[in-house]
């Protein structure tokens, strides 16, 4: 009973986490702006030449972390430049992003 019990906080302590770890997608945008993002992103994160499409990724939050510390093709932003909450906060407003419509939806 007592491994049950044990069970059931641990899932509800990790879904409270993540609750709280939401981010705020105001502030992101503002950090979005701020921090240059819409530079090669655009502002709706269509992507361009210089930078990746944001408004289809499939990444986790914790994957968006991760990548954006160590990137492939942008300039990496360390903790001391980007914090974590900010990370977050960043990640919130790009998955507000809406998808692009159909390529069945647009005329020939």
């Amino acid at each position: 009973m007592q491994k049950w019990m044990l069970i059931v906080l641990l899932l509800a302590g990790a879904a409270l986490a993540r609750a709280q770890n939401a981010g705020d997608p105001e502030n992101g945008k503002r950090l979005f702006v701020a921090d240059g993002c819409w530079q090669c992103h655009n502002y709706n994160g269509s992507g361009s030449r210089q930078g990746a499409r944001l408004a289809q990724t499939k990444l986790t939050t914790q994957g968006f972390i991760t990548y954006i510390r160590k990137p492939r093709t942008m300039p990496a932003y360390s903790a001391k430049v980007l914090s974590d909450n900010e990370a977050t906060d960043i990640w919130a407003y790009i998955r507000t992003f809406p998808d692009p419509p159909p390529l069945s939806s647009i005329p020939i």
